[in-house]
């Protein structure tokens, strides 16, 4: 019943909530919101859960290597996204996804080695991503049905990566882990509703993110055989959004919209949608 719960309400709630806070604050901050193990975490849990704790840090050491294969998918969707729609750009973050996790699947590292393999794909994926051009543009509020489909599709995307983890084995269920589960769901919106800068705002956000990621799965992987399942999500958890507060507060760069610059926006584009 807790794995279910976990399952259910965690992952969709937290895409629903990264897409609320990048609605408010701009697309950077969403993506540092976003590049929280928001996915990632839940399903090393019900690995934690359903397979006890020795599977679940052998996994959170393949998610680390698989961080290098979500930020791929990141770059080709971010380098893609200004000649092709979004479902091509999707398709082809995904095969390069699924590249680069059979190239991890043969390796067996220690977590320390599997970490700095993470910061230094992230570091790599940063200069090779584009930069947005211009500044942000008002936006439309998005229709009713935006939150319930985001939400929806990270919960199919969930059940698939858990159901299948236990004939996987834990280094190849970890390396699944941090499939783009909520980095699709976000890019793939952004991308269709605001354009190819916002998506790219998003991006850059989420990859200096990952970060946090990383510092997640490294610390569950060496406290699983000794801390019970709690102490060490928990030990986890707390880590990971220290080291996201501190990105969020030296996000104030230029490209970096400030909240109340954020509100001017939305608020040009509300009075020129009464104005029409």
């Amino acid at each position: 019943m807790t794995t279910l719960a976990v399952k259910l309400l965690l992952a969709p709630s937290f895409v629903v909530c990264a897409s609320l806070v990048a609605r408010r604050y701009g697309p950077r901050i969403g993506g540092l919101v976003g590049g929280l193990p928001v996915v990632a975490g839940p399903i090393l849990l019900v690995y934690a859960l359903d397979h006890g704790r020795a599977f679940a840090a052998d996994a959170a050491t393949g998610t680390l290597l698989g961080v290098v294969s979500l930020a791929a998918f990141v770059v080709v969707y971010g380098r893609l996204a200004g000649r092709y729609f979004w479902g091509a750009c999707m398709l082809a973050g995904w095969l390069m996804f699924g590249a680069a996790t059979v190239a991890f699947s043969a390796l067996s590292v220690s977590p320390i080695v599997a970490l700095g393999f993470a910061i230094t794909g992230l570091v790599v994926a940063l200069a090779w991503l584009p930069r947005a051009h211009g500044d942000p543009q008002p936006y439309d509020p998005p229709p009713a049905w935006d939150l319930p489909l985001r939400a929806g599709c990270a919960l199919v995307l969930v059940l698939a990566l858990t159901g299948v983890a236990g004939w996987l084995g834990p280094r190849l269920s970890g390396l699944l882990a941090p499939f783009p589960v909520i980095t699709t769901v976000l890019a793939t919106f952004t991308h269709a509703q605001r354009g190819t800068d916002e998506l790219l705002r998003l991006l850059r956000g989420m990859l200096s993110g990952f970060g946090a990621f990383a510092l997640f799965c490294f610390t569950l992987a060496v406290t699983l055989p000794s801390l019970d399942i709690a102490a060490s999500f928990g030990l986890a958890t707390t880590l990971a959004l220290l080291a996201q507060a501190a990105m969020i507060a030296l996000s104030a760069q230029p490209g970096t919209l400030s909240r109340a610059s954020w509100w001017r926006i939305r608020s040009r584009s509300s009075a020129k949608r009464v104005a029409s």
